[in-house]
């Protein structure tokens, strides 16, 4: 798909929950060796199929709030009551390893890395088709309660309000046409 420019290409893709980001970028990464998922922390629980430090570094509030104190993250917010973060050495590891980095991230973290312009980042903004899709790919990929989809269906709105702070906005209404669409972007930065 694209070889490794010179500074690491600093890949964000964000998308209301659901959309299809995580799904995304693993996909961008089993079919580009030159591209890591930066992994994030967060304090919410693993889901029965997450892997700690592969899905995410899980870890408790105290431990979360110690990092923050000591300026470990280049962004971090707090979604649905649980703190997210992505480490600064997790995306320095793997810029000493020559690779891209690719962020699964929402996009108040998004415009957190925004703010560090060394970063050479390539924001990408995934939607569904509809909030009535959104609502049907929530309950079928069966991880979160009925409140939980509540919530994020309430979110969706503001989500969407911000994806005009992106480089280009995908609506994903077949994994596979967006992901071509993700790398035929990826192809024209990397030419740049």
């Amino acid at each position: 798909m694209s070889k490794l420019s010179i500074k690491p290409l600093m890949l964000v893709l964000s998308s209301p929950s659901g959309a299809g980001k995580t799904t995304l970028s693993k996909k961008i990464q089993q079919s580009d060796n030159t591209f890591r998922i930066s992994v994030s922390h967060t304090t919410r629980k693993a889901r029965p199929n997450e892997v700690d430090g592969v899905d995410y570094h899980f870890v408790d509030e105290k431990k979360f709030q110690n990092l923050l104190k000591n300026n470990a993250f280049y962004e971090h917010t707090k979604i649905f009551g649980n703190y997210y973060g992505t480490s600064r050495s997790s995306v320095d590891e793997i810029v000493k390893k020559k690779c891209n980095v690719l962020f699964d991230i929402d996009w108040k973290g998004a415009k957190q890395l925004s703010d560090f312009k060394e970063l050479n980042l390539l924001k990408i903004f995934i939607l569904p088709p509809n909030k009535e899709e959104l609502k049907k790919r929530l309950i079928a990929r069966n991880q979160d309660d009925e409140e939980s989809i509540k919530n994020r269906l309430l979110a969706y709105s503001e989500d969407v309000n911000h994806s005009n702070e992106y480089d280009h906005v995908i609506i994903n209404d077949n994994v596979e046409k967006c992901f071509n669409e993700i790398k035929e972007i990826i192809s024209k930065k990397v030419k740049l």
